[in-house]
């Protein structure tokens, strides 16, 4: 119990995910089945973008929820969700004109770093070994949310910040490979400890220019199942009954 009430508030210091997080507790019981594992998702990413002079990885936390479907073998899985929070981008981009003298005169020796908003979608196969550890792989689908790039500069001892809204510039749909290892602790009902590598396929940029220019990030998660246990013990009463001829086979 402390385990869940510490990811819970863990979780809830994302505000952009507060709704999915309440509807997860709430009905995550229901989404579970002995087929069908259901939990939130989260931890850090650190992203980057291909062929953008001098950008560096930025690190973001990531939010969502995951589903696990048993496929015939029960070594494999079909593994999806939706990372509900999850920022890309890169840091330490040169700083460019904004067609403003006054504000191009305060950030010329400053530097930026680009967000971009992404609600994405995994779709991977996964194969879990009999010693807890998995791998999985597939593909990632992602729906631009917002995109900007965040000026800043140190202006008379003060850090002083401009955001240059870019959406317009963002192809609204990313995509690309996703690969994937991880170990399942055997905890309560088991949590996921895991790494996932994205590779984005889709220039970032609309336009003929800079058409080499992809989406990378490094995923570490920990993912926690929810209401499983509960959805288990009702299975087992529903067993139970059948087997005593009190309830009806399904």
């Amino acid at each position: 119990m402390k385990k869940v009430l510490f990811f819970v508030a863990l979780f809830f210091n994302f505000h952009a995910a507060q709704s999915q997080v309440l509807i997860s507790l709430i009905f995550g019981d229901k989404l579970n089945s002995p087929n069908i594992e259901f939990g939130l998702e989260g931890g850090a990413n650190f992203s980057t973008i291909s062929n953008l002079d001098n950008a560096d990885y930025r690190t973001d936390f990531n939010l969502g929820f995951y589903f696990d479907f048993n496929l015939k073998n029960p070594s494999w899985i079909f593994n999806t969700g939706v990372i509900v929070k999850s920022t890309m981008g890169a840091e330490g981009i040169a700083v460019y004109s904004l067609n403003d003298e006054k504000l191009d005169a305060v950030f010329a020796e400053g530097s930026v770093k680009r967000k971009i908003n992404y609600f994405n979608v995994p779709l991977m196969i996964k194969y879990k070994f009999d010693n807890n550890i998995y791998v999985k792989a597939g593909t990632q689908l992602g729906l631009l949310s917002r995109a900007f790039d965040e000026f800043h500069q140190n202006y008379d001892g003060e850090d002083v910040v401009y955001k240059n809204n870019i959406r317009d510039k963002i192809h609204v749909v990313d995509a690309g490979l996703a690969v994937g290892l991880g170990y399942r602790l055997k905890v309560g009902s088991g949590i996921n400890l895991g790494l996932q590598y994205y590779y984005g396929l889709v220039p970032l940029l609309k336009g003929d220019i800079n058409q080499d220019q992809y989406n990378r990030s490094l995923y570490v998660t920990a993912g926690l199942p929810i209401g499983k246990g509960k959805a288990a013990k009702k299975a087992a009463e529903k067993k139970a009954l059948e087997e005593k001829g009190t309830l009806p086979k399904s």
